[in-house]
């Protein structure tokens, strides 16, 4: 029986960038200090910024993103997603500046991420929402080239969802406009994000998974 290589998700969440890790090809363990009831992987409930490291083939953190996200300097009552929240990114990148073994950490294109950063894009995986994150490793990234003009019409350009509208409904902008204004459905971000066991307060966190199914992938072939 061939061994998986043992993957850290820290500040996993709902387990999004598990998710994808896990499809390439990783066995998953999530950390997060936050009770996370619907993460699909083995979970433990702790301090992702002094959990050891050992045991593991490859370390992933996704540190909040409250400090460095402009929706929250918009609406900051929004989900209640941007109360005050410390910068967990720069003692992670530190404390991961020491490994040997492959590291990644995923963050908003506002943070102050290590130069050579690249972003990826719902787009470049026909994906139904851009939602473009930057990720820093030590390893060589290659991400696929965002396609936003070839989305197919009638799916999402952006999906918006900072609770600014009544109902929480989001604000939505269709290609073409062939689903502006269209409603806001637990349904309809599940299917945007490939996500299919989120609910909706943590789907506006969430990565998809096809991010870091991709990343996974090019990491499997280096430690391999």
């Amino acid at each position: 029986m061939t061994t998986l290589p043992r993957l850290l998700d820290l500040f996993c969440g709902g387990g999004g960038c598990s998710e994808g890790y896990a499809r390439a090809g990783f066995d998953v363990v999530g950390v997060d200090l936050a009770a996370q009831p619907a993460y699909p992987f083995p979970f433990i409930r702790a301090d992702a910024l002094a959990f050891p490291f050992a045991g593991f083939d490859v370390i992933h953190a996704s540190p909040p993103c409250k400090p460095f996200t402009p929706a929250g300097n918009r609406d900051r009552t929004a989900l209640h997603l941007f109360d005050p929240h410390p910068d967990c990114l720069t003692p992670m990148l530190e404390r991961l500046a020491e490994l040997t073994v492959p590291w990644v950490v995923e963050n908003v294109p506002a943070a102050p991420m290590p130069p050579g950063s690249v972003t990826y894009c719902g787009s470049s995986f026909g994906l139904a929402v851009r939602r473009h994150r930057l990720f820093a490793s030590n390893v060589p990234l290659s991400p696929p080239p965002c396609d936003h003009r070839s989305q197919v019409p009638g799916r999402f350009q952006t999906l918006e969802w900072a609770g600014r509208q009544a109902g929480r409904r989001a604000a939505v902008v269709g290609v073409h406009g062939a689903l502006q204004g269209g409603e806001d459905t637990l349904e309809l971000r599940r299917w945007a994000m490939g996500i299919d066991w989120l609910d909706n307060d943590r789907l506006t966190q969430a990565i998809p998974p096809a991010f870091t199914e991709h990343i996974g992938r090019q990491i499997l072939e280096l430690i391999r």
